[in-house]
């Protein structure tokens, strides 16, 4: 019983010297695009285009839109810790401003 001869070299190479040359005619016999699709494709590849840069366009606003939001809230946070604190009543101020309300309460009654 004969085994499995593997091909040579010369055998692999013409066979995928064939394969091209076949796989060459095929694509040379393909029928040709003619103008009307030529110019559907590049009406096409235009609308791609143009909506490729609009999303673009659109993507850089909003982050120079949230450029400017960060750079307010950073603005908004330095103004606040900047902001004196406020003024601190003495014990006095407090007891006079509880008594007011008590006598205005009773006043009331």
């Amino acid at each position: 019983m004969n085994g499995y001869t593997a091909p040579s070299f010369q055998d692999r190479a013409a066979a995928s010297g064939a394969a091209k040359r076949k796989l060459l005619e095929a694509m040379k016999a393909a029928p040709r695009p003619d103008a009307a699709t030529l110019a559907e494709r590049a009406e096409r590849s235009a609308k791609r285009e143009a909506a490729a840069q609009a999303k673009a366009a659109a993507a850089r606003e909003a982050r120079e839109e949230q450029k400017r939001l960060d750079e307010e809230k950073r603005a908004a946070a330095k103004a606040e810790k900047e902001r004196p604190a406020p003024v601190q009543k003495t014990e006095a101020e407090l007891k006079a401003a509880r008594d007011a309300r008590y006598a205005a309460r009773k006043n009331r009654k």
